[in-house]
């Protein structure tokens, strides 16, 4: 190959991939996709057919040059797509033995929708004297989304999302969650509800994960509920809502998240769920921004709007705290010790239960407990004589 083209996920290199195949079609231009989680197989097959541009991500690209199926010494373009997130995952190392395999003399450019402290330090040991081209101001969001922030307990954020969906009619939703179980576990939640929806993470096949993205890129899954594996680079037409279930703890994943919505001149709508402990990601990412994100209640499920005065305390809300009556704080406060020590004490054992005697329906019967018993009190302690047994 003449180009390579280095992806920090399978997806985004898929994407390039077909994006270079649709740009060439006309003019020559040979270009294939490698990447790890599939058959290697194929993939060698393709590269010994002849290409000009190769996709790759790092991981499978260094496993085909360790086969000695790929040489990489004609390289003229070297390219890094969302770099700083490659550098994010850990592909230091990788990244240092591809400069190995290719040669001095080339071009080489890296792009990033964030431009972060590892970007320019990769740049300064990558690039000699490079041209900063820069398309929008930097860690900032576009101006066709629209921003909204929930203030709402963790115990509330699943219901909120529920109703969202269903009030809104929303029609298309990717929704980003912090950790694969927890994907898993909102997915069905949702699927419980009637609600169409499927989980997107590194614990899923390429396979499953290739059909998955597709099938909600075509309409056919409503809500898809994915970790960072779908902030980066995705291109998905006219998708109207992004839901941050769990925020961020990197403020410049936000901007890669909210940009899967509002691209190519279409308004989208970008909604934060921030949970009291949350509150410091959500002042991070506004510390980024420059600009404070606009909050919006939902009655009945938020917490940052006016307490009404049926309400006698609200948790977490110091207007609330200092209007509620001493007494009613002290109960919720020993509440709150109470439920720490059982959950620091573990579950709790099952009592020794006295055997009855069980009817012919599987019942026990009472009466037999109680003869039961009776026979135990009047039973003769071990070594002594009763006067039935002389």
């Amino acid at each position: 190959p003449r180009a390579l083209v280095l992806t920090p996920t399978r997806e985004l290199a898929l994407q390039v991939g077909e994006s270079f195949k649709a740009y060439g079609r006309r003019v020559s231009i040979r270009c294939t996709v490698v990447y790890g989680g599939v058959n290697i197989s194929p993939q060698i097959d393709r590269l010994k057919r002849g290409i000009d541009i190769l996709v790759a991500t790092p991981g499978r690209l260094l496993d085909l040059a360790g086969h000695r199926v790929l040489n990489l010494s004609r390289i003229a373009f070297l390219v890094f797509d969302e770099a700083d997130r490659m550098l994010d995952l850990g592909f230091s190392r990788e990244i240092s033995e591809v400069l190995e395999l290719v040669p001095q003399d080339r071009r080489t450019m890296l792009f990033s929708a964030t431009y972060t402290q590892q970007i320019r330090d990769l740049a300064k040991r990558m690039l000699v004297e490079p041209e900063y081209i820069e398309v929008t101001p930097s860690n900032t969001a576009a101006e066709s989304i629209v921003q909204k922030v929930h203030l709402v307990d963790k115990a509330h954020k699943r219901d909120l999302l529920i109703h969202l969906i269903n009030q809104g009619r929303w029609s298309q939703v990717l929704v980003f969650v912090r950790t694969k179980f927890g994907a898993n576990k909102l997915t069905e939640r949702l699927t419980g509800k009637g609600i169409s929806a499927e989980a997107l993470h590194g614990n899923k096949s390429q396979s499953f994960r290739t059909r998955t993205l597709k099938e909600f890129k075509n309409g056919e899954i409503r809500i898809l509920v994915a970790t960072d594996v779908a902030a980066r680079g995705l291109d998905i037409s006219n998708l109207p809502h992004v839901v941050n279930y769990d925020m961020p703890q990197i403020p410049e994943d936000y901007i890669h998240r909210i940009g899967r919505t509002g691209r190519a001149g279409v308004s989208g709508i970008a909604v934060s769920l921030v949970c009291p402990e949350e509150r410091v990601h959500l002042k991070a990412i506004e510390a980024l921004l420059k600009q404070k994100l606009p909050k919006e209640e939902v009655t009945g499920f938020t917490t940052g709007g006016v307490v009404p005065d049926f309400v006698l305390l609200r948790p977490n809300n110091s207007a609330s705290e200092k209007k509620a009556d001493k007494a009613i704080r002290e109960i919720v406060d020993q509440r709150k010790i109470t439920k720490q020590r059982g959950k620091a004490a573990g579950p709790k054992t099952d009592r020794a239960k006295t055997p009855g005697v069980k009817t012919p329906g599987g019942k026990t019967n009472p009466r037999s407990v109680r003869n039961s018993k009776k026979a135990g009190k009047n039973s003769p302690r071990p070594g002594s004589r009763s006067p039935q047994s002389s």
